[in-house]
């Protein structure tokens, strides 16, 4: 419930002001990390052991404010940086190090016993929460569709799971017999159910608020982060003009609308109910969908290249051909790698000659 909660509050999240979106990604952050903590402490909880052992309360909650730190961290990226696949990367490796970082500080915090850590337990956390981690962000964050939103949930909840069980897997405990601490005022099955609730409580009252607070979070799903705002000083002419009929494309930033002459475009990508354009290294939301973009670009010259994609064609640099389907470069973002499916490409090559 954690992971579907962040991943559906930031739904939308780029079209919000700087505020709004601090809040929402905000908001996220604490139901993510939250969600993390809260599932690794419960397990932790329900561990059997044949000695009295309970959890320091200062280093259990550092555990959890680290988690919800590093989620914040990666949350902002994701939002407030260009969004590219290695941006989401990064973002997902930063949650995977927070997922173990909030495991091993959490186990430190035990007390009357000693948790003893082996090197491929070490490892293996580490490298499960990193891979899990970044699949989960690729799949939430590469559309921002709902199938998307709920992928991206299954990864985020089988990225805590399989971490927390694989450094069990790796940990053995040895009791602390010189310690006189007494044990805990609350017992470990009543201290399970109170953060269970709390951690559900928690993530349906931001569910709640977000959907009132934020309303566009429901609806627009644009993808990458709006480009930088424009240089005062005029763009220099285009080398060729649009041709007769094609649109002047539409893009929004900052509530206000600005255009572009379909020359300047590299790539249209779907996004949901709407479009990013892709001009240069800049990503730009756009309110068509990506069928009224190719019947308006149609005389522009655009190909519809994937379900997902429109590509100009006059600003393909490099094509490389995969088995039955190929993959375009363009002008201006090393980054961007616009798919080519295997019923388009045939139009495709005979647009540039191939």
């Amino acid at each position: 419930m954690a992971g579907f909660t962040g991943l559906s509050l930031t739904r939308g999240a780029l079209r919000l002001d700087v505020p709004r979106r601090k809040a929402v990604v905000s908001m996220a952050a604490v139901a993510l990390g939250g969600g993390i903590w809260s599932m690794h402490f419960v397990a932790m909880l329900g561990l059997q052991l044949p000695i009295l052992y309970f959890y320091d309360a200062l280093i259990t909650l550092i555990s959890a404010l680290v988690a919800i730190l590093l989620t914040g961290l990666a949350l902002l990226i994701l939002h407030f940086r260009p969004r590219s696949a290695g941006s989401m990367n990064l973002s997902g490796a930063i949650i995977g190090l927070g997922i173990s970082m909030m495991h091993y500080i959490g186990m430190s915090g035990i007390e009357l016993c000693r948790p003893v850590h082996t090197l491929p337990g070490v490892a293996g956390a580490l490298i499960a929460s990193v891979v899990l981690s970044v699949l989960a962000i690729r799949l939430a964050y590469s559309e921002r569709g709902r199938r998307n939103i709920l992928l991206g949930t299954l990864g985020f909840g089988l990225a805590v799971v399989m971490v927390h069980f694989l450094a069990m897997a790796g940990t053995g405990f040895v009791a602390d017999e010189g310690s006189g601490l007494a044990g805990p005022v609350i017992g470990n099955e009543a201290l399970a159910l109170f953060v269970t609730l709390a951690a559900f409580l928690i993530s349906a009252a931001f569910l709640l608020t977000g959907a009132t607070f934020a309303p566009d979070t429901a609806t627009d799903q644009p993808l990458p982060q709006p480009a930088r705002p424009p240089s005062p000083a005029p763009e220099p002419p285009m080398a060729t003009a649009p041709p007769p009929g094609a649109a002047r494309i539409p893009h929004e930033r900052e509530g206000r609308t600005f255009f572009l002459g379909p020359a300047e475009i590299s790539a249209i990508r779907a996004e949901g109910h709407y479009t990013i354009l892709h001009k240069g290294a800049e990503s730009l939301f756009c309110p068509w969908s990506i069928s009224e973009a190719e019947e308006r670009l149609a005389a522009a010259g655009f190909l519809r290249v994937h379900r997902s994609y429109l590509l100009n064609p006059a600003r393909v640099t490099r094509f490389e051909r995969t088995k039955d389907t190929g993959i375009c470069h363009v002008e201006g973002d090393q980054n961007l790698r616009v798919p080519v499916s295997r019923a388009r490409l045939a139009d495709l090559r005979l647009a540039l000659g191939v």
